[in-house]
């Protein structure tokens, strides 16, 4: 009885092992026939650019990506592992590209390849990210265009040799002062039969941009645009008037990259870089507008980055081809002339500032009255006088509704350059239009007046108490017809 029972129970424990190994093999079964979950392409997103086009895709999770060229006809193709597309690329619109059509297809039955057919030849770079509190993972793909501008109005050749000219005789000045040595003189200008009169530069960079929206009020409106909208009307402004241009950092909705900003002013020996903005804060209570330029310790910090011996071997003081480069000076002599320059770029950009808040402080409340001073990456330019400018409170509902309003929009514009015009005025270029008309009047042959708005030529010539002929004359004017920002010269008695 007892072996019966025995055994009896060991058949019922080898039946339940059996029983306890199938269910474990048939949960292991189960689960490799369940596949994997593939990445997924959520979205793709383009920006056109003068200099190159982006495209972003947004993607469930971290991406593995290979992507090469062909050619006859010109292709990228962008090979993404374990990846299903849900967006609907053909929507994409590609106007302003190098990209005439993306098409896409399963690969090795898992796999996803998109191609672009491409319009000309193109430099690719692709990178990924990871999720933020805006995106999730990405993969980045960069399309350069070889030999393009990223600024689509580039300054003339024959102004950028007379702005380099200038640089240089600048930097030896700076030298000799350094070494105790009379200061050299301006070759570029005095050695000249005829003063240059080259236009001022004015590299107007509006923030933000493509992926990258910035700020956004209660009604939805994003910084990128309003501040673009600000910068064009402020190029205009600035082309409108005799003596000065400007170039626009972005002209379109793309992302620049904050040192690429400095970069593309430097690029087009601008004299002045002003970085326009929108402010925002948690509450919607703060209103106003600020005027920042770089701090003491910012420009400290950047000093010493610059003269690392990596910078020292690519970064010029001014940007010009290589003849400013200050790696064939001592490290002593170095630090020296960069702080000199530090120094005088840092005092030029709190005295605009100054003029600039003045400006605005007549259409708008102040955030701040006084210039602020922090590191914004895009003021850290030495050789460039930089402001940054919040123009007001994105997140306050009534200056969002201002900024939204062009004609509002075109007021902040007028204020900027007002505060810009009236530091160089009192401080111009030495070989600009401006120097020379300043020039003249000390010489005691003429002073100057810029055209306000509902001024008339003979209501000029009543004031500074000359005859209409003898103002139409000296200005060589045709007729009685003048604009807004005309600088006459008002001959003297």
């Amino acid at each position: 009885m007892t072996f019966w029972i025995w055994q009896s129970l060991r058949a019922r424990c080898t039946g339940l092992r059996r029983g306890l190994v199938a269910v474990l093999c048939g949960v292991a079964m189960t689960v490799a026939a369940t596949p994997t979950l593939a990445n997924e392409v959520d979205n793709v997103r383009l920006w056109a650019a003068p200099d190159r086009v982006r495209l972003v895709f947004d993607m469930a999770s971290a991406p593995q990506a290979n992507i090469f060229s062909l050619d006859d006809p010109r292709r990228l193709v962008i090979d993404l592992a374990d990846s299903q597309l849900e967006a609907d690329v053909a929507s994409i619109d590609l106007e302003g590209s190098a990209i005439s059509r993306i098409r896409s297809a399963t690969r090795n039955g898992d796999d996803l390849r998109v191609v672009l057919d491409l319009k000309r030849q193109v430099v690719p770079q692709y990178f990924t990210l990871a999720p933020n509190d805006q995106y999730g993972n990405r993969l980045v793909v960069d399309l350069k265009y070889p030999g393009e501008s990223a600024v689509e109005d580039p300054i003339d050749p024959i102004e950028a040799k007379i702005r380099e000219q200038e640089i240089a005789a600048r930097r030896a000045q700076a030298e000799a002062r350094v070494n105790g040595q009379p200061a050299a003189t301006v070759e570029a200008v005095t050695a000249a039969k005829s003063h240059p009169k080259r236009d001022i530069i004015i590299a107007v960079d509006a923030g933000h941009g493509g992926e990258d929206p910035g700020a956004s009020g209660p009604r939805g409106t994003q910084e990128k645009a309003v501040v673009l909208a600000i910068a064009r009307k402020l190029k205009s402004q600035i082309d409108a008037t005799p003596g000065y241009k400007a170039v626009l950092t972005r002209d379109g909705d793309y992302y620049v990259g904050l040192r690429q900003r400095t970069l593309l002013a430097r690029d087009q020996k601008a004299d002045f870089f002003v970085s326009i903005h929108a402010d925002a804060f948690k509450s919607p209570r703060p209103t106003g507008s600020s005027v920042y330029a770089l701090s003491q310790s910012g420009a400290t910090s950047e000093t010493a980055k610059w003269l690392a011996a990596s910078e020292n071997r690519s970064d010029l003081i001014g940007g010009v081809d290589g003849s400013l480069n200050l790696a064939d000076k001592d490290e002593t002599l170095r630090g020296v002339l960069l702080d000199l320059t530090m120094t005088a770029t840092l005092n030029d950009s709190l005295a605009a500032g100054g003029q600039v808040l003045d400006q605005l402080d007549k259409i708008n409340s102040l955030h701040k009255s006084r210039v602020e001073q922090a590191g914004f990456v895009v003021l850290k330019s030495p050789d460039i006088p930089s402001l940054l400018i919040e123009t007001g409170f994105i997140s306050n509902p009534g200056e969002e509704r201002r900024l939204r309003d062009p004609s509002y929009q075109g007021q902040l514009a007028r204020a900027i350059f007002k505060g810009i015009d009236a530091h160089f005025q009192q401080s111009p270029p030495p070989s600009s239009l401006i120097a020379w008309q300043r020039d003249q009047g000390r010489g005691g042959q003429a002073n100057q007046y810029r055209i306000q708005p509902g001024d008339t030529l003979s209501e000029i010539a009543s004031r500074n108490q000359v005859s209409l002929s003898t103002l139409r004359e000296v200005n060589e004017l045709e007729s009685d017809s003048i604009r807004v920002g005309q600088v006459l010269r008002i001959p003297r008695g």
